[in-house]
């Protein structure tokens, strides 16, 4: 079985917790699976790579996109896939669907594809449960509960499951 890294950009543990929950089903499907974060990590040793970032106005944080850019030759010669977490609040029916700027980091996601990336999904995020300054204060003011927290866990484990597959097959 694989040797898998997890490496995950943070800034209110929501995205280290999908990354755990991949590694960890990783693990179940008896990968062996790291979830380390990116700017501790390095893909050196492993069979493949999970790279997962918060987003925020458009933009990874920046120990992902360091991760990326050190890492690009390495991730190159074996299979990785990347995942971007970040979208809160109440679903809007009405945006436009090419009008998903807020979601993926245009820039980030060609640097992944050049290096050549399996797959890049976009998962729901959380408010921050202690929110810091006056803007996280009014984004969890304003956002109705149910609303705050769109991390679908059957998702989550489903892509890890899909990974899992990859590797094995």
């Amino acid at each position: 079985m694989a040797r898998v890294l997890v490496a995950y950009a943070t800034k209110h543990h929501s995205t280290a917790e999908i990354a755990e929950a991949v590694a960890g089903e990783l693990r179940a499907r008896g990968h062996e699976a790291d979830a380390v974060e990116a700017s501790a990590a390095t893909a050196e040793g492993y069979d493949a790579v999970v790279l997962g970032s918060a987003t925020y106005a458009g933009r990874w944080r920046r120990e992902a996109r360091r991760f990326l850019s050190h890492e690009r030759d390495r991730l190159a010669r074996m299979p990785f896939w990347v995942f971007s977490s970040g979208p809160v609040g109440e679903p809007k029916d009405d945006a436009p669907a090419e009008d998903d700027t807020w979601l993926e980091p245009r820039k980030v996601i060609e640097q992944a594809e050049a290096a050549g990336v399996r797959e890049h999904v976009v998962f729901g995020g959380r408010l921050p449960e202690e929110p810091d300054g006056f803007i996280e204060k009014a984004m969890v003011r304003n956002t109705p509960e149910q609303f705050q927290d769109r991390r679908d866990w059957d998702e989550i484990r489903g892509w890890a499951d899909r990974i899992a597959d990859q590797l094995a097959g």
